[in-house]
């Protein structure tokens, strides 16, 4: 089992990279929060693996931060969740997002997520909401805020990307999360009608708002 690569950055995308451990390129998927926190390519990077088992195929999934690599794990544990839609998550959603989401039963922004349906909302909050704690996913507001502020001030440090490669990146990103091509291209365009992104994450984020339904009020999830 592979838990960890240490290595150079050899090639990224919103969606995955190539890692070089030793001369061996290691090709690992991981989310939008991933992409936006590693290096450029060409610089040393340390990630933290999972290796999910198939039938027909071994693929790692890489993770900058420890609790987003945690709440990976949980997410792939429970029914219907696979790792495709696990990643969409932790793409649409920070970590100390997503908890607080789960611990509120916030079903509306957790279907605002391509591929969750309010199903598999449901069968998060169910699965989740006690496990969150143990594994020390849990935040305060104030942390959750915190987290928040970081990213903003991340994405002003780095200044604006070219908007032909963000354009792209985005769609990109959002047909690795199931979309189409064409919707993914309407869906980045109606993002940028309300004004420039901060960058990929802030694009993506704000497209995949766009394509969900406004319900008129919160639903809360039975036991």
């Amino acid at each position: 089992m592979i838990a960890r690569l240490v290595g150079t950055l050899v090639e990224k995308t919103p969606v995955a990279s190539v890692v070089d451990v030793q001369g061996v390129g290691y090709a690992v998927l991981h989310s939008l929060h991933t992409y936006e926190d590693l290096p450029a390519a060409g610089e040393p990077v340390t990630l933290l693996t999972h290796m999910h088992v198939r039938e027909d195929a071994l693929q790692l999934y890489g993770f900058m931060r420890g609790d987003e690599r945690r709440l990976f794990e949980l997410l792939i544990g429970v029914s219907g969740v696979g790792p495709k839609v696990a990643l969409a998550v932790l793409s649409g959603l920070a970590p100390p997002s997503f908890a607080r989401a789960v611990v509120d039963e916030n079903l509306a922004a957790l279907t605002r997520i391509g591929g969750v349906g309010r199903k598999t909302a449901e069968r998060i909050v169910i699965d989740l909401r006690d496990k969150l704690g143990p594994a020390g996913l849990v935040p305060s507001a104030p942390e959750a805020s915190s987290a928040a502020g970081r990213g903003r001030g991340k994405a002003a440090a780095a200044g604006p990307a070219l908007p032909g490669r963000l354009h792209e990146d985005a769609v990109a990103a959002l047909v690795a999360l199931g979309l189409t091509r064409p919707g993914a291209v309407e869906a980045v365009h109606k993002a940028l009608e309300h004004g420039p992104a901060d960058g990929v994450e802030d694009l993506v984020r704000r497209a995949l708002a766009a394509q969900a339904p406004k319900p008129s009020n919160r639903p809360r999830v039975g036991v």
